[in-house]
């Protein structure tokens, strides 16, 4: 190509947004659109822990939140990865989702809070934002090297 690069602009990214009941029926049908939305766009990113930090997510939302709002799923698969955030009605921040723990481990007696610790170790970034009606709680994963 007589020594001209040629640069294809990166891919746009995709999103899907989706309401979801608010009970523990959420959780499998959270898993079921990101494993999809992944598979879909033939994605890089590593499902298995898409799917697991999803199911965290929807599941503390669930748990954690009053049953009168919405929960919402919102999956964005960007040229570098992908992002997966959660809505909900609570405009309370999570607790310690980007604080580590001492020890960066929760209480094995403790009922909750591995989920967070969860999400803080398997993403490469996560966090939380208010939004009009409560806030959104996300992570992101990178895309993985395909092989050649």
């Amino acid at each position: 190509m007589n020594g001209l690069a040629v640069h294809e602009p990166p891919a746009a990214s995709t999103s899907w947004r989706v309401a979801l009941p608010h009970t523990t029926a959420a959780v499998p049908v959270a898993r079921a659109l990101v494993r999809t939305a992944l598979a879909e766009r033939d994605h890089s990113a590593d499902c298995d822990t898409a799917e697991l930090l999803t199911a965290e997510l929807v599941a503390n939302a669930v748990e954690h939140t009053s049953g009168t709002g919405p929960i919402e799923l919102v999956v964005r698969l960007l040229p570098t990865g992908c992002q997966v955030e959660v809505h909900d009605a609570d405009p309370e921040p999570p607790g310690d989702l980007t604080r580590p723990t001492p020890l960066g481990m929760p209480d094995p007696w403790q009922e909750h809070g591995r989920g967070l610790l969860l999400i803080r170790t398997l993403s490469s970034s996560c966090g939380h934002r208010p939004t009009e009606s409560g806030k959104a709680v996300w992570f992101r994963l990178p895309g993985r090297r395909r092989p050649v």
